[in-house]
């Protein structure tokens, strides 16, 4: 039931409205003066106030600046006895839903009425959906505890308040967006768009056009004007994932947009403006890229003001049990299942696999397990092959307990997780090209 507040310090008048509010059905409160009635305010859930301008404590306009200050979802119609427009003027700048004369408009109380809870309903609906959106993507709703997700979110957190560029690097998988997103949301710019562009989908042309827009004719095909995303991101957050796809000419144009703010949409002349922070990431390497020339230096610096690596799963294993959980009951949800429980194998198989594509693959992983379970748990019998049968292929590979064996083996798994590439693999075993070859030797590993 909703809740009308009326405040009214001529008591017929006040106990006439009540009874008419009171007909259609509505909880109904009164107050003779301003004081009474903001205490009915901090004491009740209050829909809609309707308040008399010419109070014995005050001034129903003043008042209704207070009640907007602290109850912003609250809906206020004014009443006055001698309606004058300069009141109407201010209390309509103040925040009122209407301004209407006693009287005259009695007609009109009840429309309104029904019209201001609509609003007011509407406005206590989109609070809840932003509400639900920021909880979603807080920095409280990443998973994990281990140290080194706990040092890149409170990088994050420190960044989220400044207007800088951010550049989230790492591999594929390791929740990239879910950084940016928390960034955005815990930015100045919260409430803003937050656009999010994937470089590696589009062609060269397409690309540009989605980034810039364009004007009607400027290409085949473009039939009318399209907005870009650096447009649609004006005065919030735009995110360039896989930034390091992005064709050299575009690179140039972009780095201008970020040097002056200006861009001009593809088939146009004249300049465009936006205001957008950019939060890019990629799961290259830039800084080697702009050496060899496949990536412009000039705009790497201009990304590089403040760099965060997310860490793989493989260097957060603590984490891979809560985000089990997690998706476990997410999935279980979602399938109309009881929430499954884990075993222990289950769940020593996934900490000990080495997850190339880190925690997307994980949550791929769970879904596929929760849909195959017939029973309430979850076992290892559900995982993919390759997950079930590490800890064999292992005992198999290990002839002994020695460290050229053990060492054979992590040189072997880096090669299959970089799919062959040694230069990628001395990279990650942070060792030189020469150093590998010699070892791939040594382990006679072809």
């Amino acid at each position: 039931m909703k809740n009308i507040l009326i405040i009214d310090d001529e008591e017929k008048l006040r106990g006439l409205l009540a009874r008419i509010v009171k007909s259609e059905g509505f909880e109904v409160l009164e107050a003779g003066d301003l004081k009474s009635g903001f205490k009915k305010l901090e004491q009740n859930e209050i829909d809609v106030v309707l308040c008399d301008v010419k109070l014995p404590d005050g001034n129903g306009v003043d008042f209704l600046e207070k009640i907007k200050s602290h109850f912003p979802l609250v809906e206020v119609i004014l009443l006055t006895a001698f309606g004058k427009i300069s009141d109407g003027v201010q209390a309509m700048k103040n925040g009122a839903f209407d301004y209407i004369v006693k009287g005259d408009d009695n007609d009109k109380i009840i429309p309104l009425l029904y019209k201001a809870l609509e609003k007011s309903e509407l406005q206590k609906k989109v609070q809840k959906l932003e509400k639900r959106i920021s909880d979603k993507y807080s920095f409280d709703s990443i998973i994990g505890k281990s140290k080194a997700l706990e040092q890149v979110i409170d990088l994050a957190k420190k960044v989220a308040k400044t207007d800088s560029t951010v550049l989230l690097t790492g591999e594929t998988g390791t929740g990239k967006e879910v950084f940016a997103q928390a960034i955005h949301e815990n930015s100045n710019r919260v409430g803003k768009s937050f656009v999010a562009l994937n470089c590696s989908t589009f062609s060269k042309e397409i690309l540009e056009s989605e980034l810039f827009g364009h004007k009607q004719g400027a290409f085949t095909g473009a039939l009318k004007d399209k907005k870009g995303f650096i447009e649609e991101a004006n005065g919030g957050t735009l995110f360039l994932d896989e930034i390091g796809e992005m064709p050299i000419n575009l690179q140039a144009k972009l780095l201008r947009v970020l040097e002056t703010n200006e861009y001009i949409p593809v088939g146009d002349t004249t300049p465009k403006k936006s205001n957008f922070r950019l939060i890019a990431a990629t799961n290259r390497d830039l800084k080697t890229e702009s050496d060899n020339h496949t990536f412009r230096s000039d705009l790497y610096f201009r990304l590089n003001i403040f760099e965060i690596k997310i860490p793989s799963l493989r260097e957060r294993p603590k984490d891979i049990s809560p985000l089990t959980t997690y998706f476990v009951k997410q999935f279980s949800d979602k399938t109309n299942k009881k929430q499954l429980q884990i075993t222990a194998d289950f769940l020593q198989k996934l900490e000990t696999y080495h997850w190339p594509g880190n925690v997307r693959e994980l949550k791929n992983v769970i879904e596929r397990s929760v849909i195959l379970a017939n029973a309430e748990i979850l076992t290892e019998d559900v995982l993919p092959y390759e997950i079930q049968h590490q800890q064999n292929n292992m005992n198999k590979t290990l002839s002994a307990f020695s460290m050229q064996s053990i060492e054979k083996l992590h040189i072997q798994k880096v090669l299959n997780y970089t799919k062959g590439n040694k230069a990628e693999a001395a990279r990650l075993l942070e060792i030189g090209i020469a150093t590998l070859y010699r070892k791939l030797d040594e382990c006679h590993i072809q």
